[in-house]
């Protein structure tokens, strides 16, 4: 029984992975819980899995949650907070595997932990190698450990490459559904709402990753984790749009045969290879039906209309600190977004002028790549103000 830490417990992967033990009682233990402030749904998490260790974000809600766990009859479950608590539970001694689906990068020392702790990782943030990939893939090496992609497009690569043998990958083939708006050009962006943005056609994903999507900036992220991942340059890696998001991704040989990981859209698929991996184990669900599908569509993706996309590539291409610019950027416009203080449109906006206004740091250190994020929410809150004062102007 393979026992397993979860980073994020209450979110959109945290809780499928959850599903997945829950359906193979006799294959997996969840040891340790994380979470950020639904207290209400991670006291149900404990009370069913019986972690022995969880945390959660604020101190008041550590008390709240314990003192509720103590009334129900638990003491033995110990309960933390903040960015300690996480660590721990990233390095959780009775856990085997840790899986990070933390949001943002926040995920970042966690995972730094847990593979000094020699754990093998389930990485489901993306932000750790968008934004600290010359950090983390040197320290893998080093500690000898593991780290299995859970996003649907890196696993699918990832599976292709256990049939790789000595073959050389000469492209990576990333699909993209393109999002809820996939074929509107920019004009028709500009009075896009956020209930529009949070209809994915074909996932269901948390509101940040959502809204992400519907911009191609998840995609963009996706391009840089790749390229750490699996020791690409940008060149190398080329997005497809595929609207039905049956094809997850492809990885092309330098002779020209492709590889696809082929399947219906669901997010436990890659999220069950990774916690059974080298093995596979069977699921309940929907089966991929060929004569329903009849067709498969391709196209190239719209970097005019979706320009964070074409912009990823760039920040990719030029590496240093840039990433993390670019993170955390997306990370804070999303959010006032999501709160309707910007635009649809300005999400990118803000991004690009973050990014060109950043004098890069050619190989940032861990420390460098955290203040980072808060110089640039520093510098969007200023220019949010002044973009304001030239619109009343």
């Amino acid at each position: 029984m393979k026992k397993i830490s979860v980073l994020g417990s209450t979110g959109s992967i945290g809780t499928q992975t959850l599903e997945i033990v829950r359906e193979n009682p006799d294959k997996f233990q969840i040891t340790a819980l994380a979470a950020g402030r639904n207290i209400d749904l991670i006291e149900k998490q404990v009370q069913e899995f019986h972690p022995t260790l969880i945390s959660v974000k604020e101190e008041r809600d550590a008390i709240e949650l314990k003192k509720r766990l103590l009334a129900s009859g638990n003491h033995t479950t110990e309960v933390e907070y903040g960015m300690d608590g996480l660590v721990a539970c990233a390095c959780k001694e009775d856990a085997e595997m840790t899986l990070n689906s933390v949001v943002g990068m926040v995920g970042i020392l966690p995972t730094v932990a847990a593979i000094k702790a020699g754990k093998t990782i389930a990485l489901a943030n993306k932000e750790t190698l968008v934004t600290a990939g010359h950090i983390i893939m040197p320290m893998v090496e080093e500690y000898q450990v593991k780290l299995l992609p859970v996003d649907s497009e890196h696993s699918a690569v990832f599976q292709c490459l256990q049939s790789k043998g000595s073959q050389t990958v000469e492209k990576l083939l990333l699909t993209a559904s393109g999002g809820p708006f996939f074929g509107k050009k920019k004009d028709e962006l500009r009075t896009i709402t956020v209930e529009q943005a949070l209809k994915h056609p074909n996932w269901a994903m948390g509101r940040k990753i959502t809204i992400d999507s519907s911009t191609l900036v998840n995609k963009g992220l996706e391009v840089m984790e790749a390229g750490w991942l699996f020791h690409l340059t940008a060149d190398q890696i080329e997005v497809v749009v595929q609207p039905k998001s049956i094809i997850h991704s492809m990885i092309q040989f330098d002779d020209g045969a492709v590889l696809a990981q082929m399947g219906v859209p669901d997010m436990k698929l890659p999220i069950q290879y990774a916690m059974t991996y080298p093995e596979r184990c069977s699921m309940s669900g929907e089966r991929l039906d060929f004569f329903d599908l009849q067709k498969i569509e391709f196209y190239r993706p719209d970097m005019e209309t979706f320009r964070a996309l074409s912009l990823a590539f760039e920040v990719f291409r030029e590496g240093g600190s840039l990433p993390a610019v670019y993170n955390a950027a997306n990370e804070m416009a999303v959010a006032l977004f999501l709160d309707r203080k910007i635009g649809y449109l300005q999400i990118t906006d803000l991004i690009e002028n973050a990014v060109n206004a950043h004098t890069k740091i050619a190989n940032p250190s861990l420390e460098e790549v955290l203040s980072i994020e808060k110089e640039t929410y520093a510098y969007i809150r200023e220019h949010i103000h002044e973009m304001r004062g030239k619109e009343e102007t």
